[in-house]
């Protein structure tokens, strides 16, 4: 047995796979070396589960990944060291048993697949089918599996996109408020629960004033207080004391003749209701003191008695125009300067009166209908009496249902004028006492125009007396000191009642602007209740005359309408109306 390891001949001469004859000869060589590097390149490539043939750019970069190395012997290389691999005697059983024989294997690095080529069609559905055959490794990127989806050597398609659905959820949120909506404090007021207290000399209502707000100013969210009138009334002035320019909202006047009526109580108890939930959603009005007091006080007269021996002098100096030290009022006859304010003044008079017109003719359609529900009681005490003394059953049934039915219509114009007074009135009421709150703004103005000059009248006879002692020289140094430091205060006094001037301006447009809005839809408002309740009644009163008008047809059932017979009794009569006329008729019977 002849060394594996030696240098022989042997291998060149036994060369398989159709290799070459002789190395001595040039032609030959050259062809069994082209050989042999085929039969490397076809190992290699069944080796490589990936090609490195070109491919196209694709869209999206790969990323390149590591394959592990392997080691595979090469057949037929005549270039190795060793000399060809076919030198070793394969059919040897010895040299197949024994593994320290064989020849050692020149290690081969497997090529990576660049990323940045797309395959041949050929080449990528050869690899695509060897993988589907289980002859290659599974590539982890599914590239030539995309190759095969998307088409044979063509640019790739995008991929389809589904149309927008609509979304399934509808969404229970409520619309979204601005940030400043968000950040203001919300309150809602009642009152309610109004009572007499007190003895025959010293008797007045009491009100309950239940606050719910979200307010970090006040001690708790929900709170209850006890008010009467006058706590109202001291409310508002303080309110237009503290915020000159302001329209504050008004309570409602005061009446000293049927003050404990139901109805008056009821008109009164609403009215105060809108003016403090319109007070507390005020921005300006909303951060008072005052309104904290009176809406959270539980020693409310304790703390107003407190409050004002703190402050003495509570009134028109009161506020901003007191802070500064400038006197307010003067007997001179205001002239406006500003078109605008002019114009919104003459404006205000005229609704004024257009509304206080409105007013009466309301009170005198309210007065009509409670004197046609008066007379709609008497009628019924009338027809009643008269199917008494019938004695057919034919014709007292009927009579005795239409006096029933007069109760009914007395009823519903009763009902109707309290709902004119407390949907449509009230809020005539309400706005002729803002026109009210909005020229008391006006004379805040106007007082304010005049502080600043009567600030510059003083300023000026300063500057005199100041020019004066500069005349006379340096004798009078330390008076001119003196002078100099009044003329500087006045100068400070006036620039500081010409900004609140001019402030207070800027505030009241804003409020008439403010006061326009809410009037439009307060109006609106009221008035689509006030036709709501007038639809409203109308409907009954046709459904009570269309059942009695079956009634009717339904003559030939005597029993429609049958009444038992009612026992009399000592019962002493009432004060209504219809039992008056009850009364008068049984007496001129006898």
């Amino acid at each position: 047995m002849e060394d594996p390891w030696a240098d022989t001949s042997i291998g060149a001469a036994q060369t398989g796979g159709g290799g070459s004859s002789s190395v001595s000869q040039g032609d030959d060589t050259i062809a069994s070396t082209n050989n042999a590097a085929t039969g490397l390149s076809t190992t290699s490539s069944s080796a490589v589960p990936t090609t490195t043939a070109s491919r196209a750019s694709r869209s999206t970069p790969r990323r390149i990944i590591a394959q592990p190395t392997r080691l595979q012997a090469v057949e037929d290389d005549p270039l190795g060291p060793l000399g060809p691999a076919a030198s070793v005697p394969a059919a040897s059983a010895d040299n197949a048993l024994s593994p320290s024989l064989a020849p050692p294997v020149p290690p081969i690095k497997e090529q990576l697949p660049l990323r940045t080529t797309m395959p041949g069609a050929a080449a990528s559905a050869a690899a695509a089918a060897a993988r589907r055959q289980g002859g290659g490794a599974p590539d982890p990127h599914r590239i030539d599996d995309d190759d095969d989806a998307y088409g044979n050597g063509g640019p790739r398609q995008p991929p389809p996109v589904q149309p927008a659905q609509p979304s399934s959820v509808r969404s229970s949120m409520q619309p979204s408020v601005s940030i400043e909506q968000a950040a203001k404090p919300s309150f809602q007021i009642t009152v309610g629960d109004p009572h007499k207290v007190g003895d025959l000399t010293s008797s007045h209502i009491v009100y309950s004033v239940r606050t719910k707000t979200s307010s970090k100013a006040y001690k708790q969210t929900e709170f209850e207080v006890k008010r009467r009138y006058r706590d109202f009334l001291w409310l508002y002035n303080s309110l237009h004391a503290n915020n000159p320019g302001v329209v504050v909202p008004p309570p409602p006047e005061k009446q000293a003749v049927g003050r404990f009526e139901s109805n008056f109580v009821e008109s009164r108890r609403a009215a105060l209701e809108k003016m403090l939930n319109k007070t507390a959603a005020h921005p300006t009005l909303q951060l008072d003191g005052d309104l904290k007091l009176f809406l959270e006080s539980e020693t409310f007269n304790i703390d107003v008695k407190h409050k004002e021996r703190k402050e003495p002098n509570l009134g028109e100096s009161k506020g901003m125009l007191g802070a500064f030290g400038i006197s307010v009022g003067s007997a001179n006859k205001f002239v406006e300067q500003d078109d605008w304010f002019h114009d919104r003044r003459v404006y205000l008079d005229a609704l004024e009166n257009q509304l206080k017109a409105l007013l009466k003719a309301l009170e005198s359609m309210v007065a009509q209908r409670k004197a046609m529900a008066e007379a709609a009681g008497d009628f019924s005490a009338s027809l009643h009496a008269l199917s008494t003394v019938e004695l057919s059953p034919t014709l007292s049934g009927p009579l005795d249902a239409l006096s029933e039915l007069q109760l009914t219509i007395r009823d519903v114009y009763d009902r109707q004028a309290q709902q004119d007074v407390l949907t449509f009135g009230i809020i005539l009421e309400e706005y002729i006492r803002l026109i009210g709150s909005v020229k008391q703004a006006f004379t805040q103005r106007q007082k304010a125009f005049y502080s600043w000059h009567t600030a510059e009248s003083e300023m000026q006879k300063r500057k005199t007396a100041q020019d004066k002692l500069l005349r006379q020289g340096k004798s009078q140094q330390d008076r001119l000191n003196q002078v100099s430091a009044e003329v500087a205060d006045a100068e400070r006094k006036v620039h500081q009642a010409r900004l609140l001037f001019e402030d207070m301006g800027r505030l009241m447009r804003s409020e008439l602007d403010r006061f326009e809005r809410e009037k439009v839809e307060d109006f609106k408002s009221g008035v689509e209740t006030f036709l709501e309740s007038a639809v409203e009644a109308q409907k009954e009163l046709i459904e009570k005359w269309e059942t009695f008008l079956m009634q009717l047809d339904a003559e030939d059932d005597e029993t429609v309408f049958y009444r038992p017979p009612v026992i009399q009794t000592n019962k002493p009569a009432g004060d209504t109306a219809v039992d008056r006329a009850r009364a008068r008729i049984d007496e001129d019977s006898d």
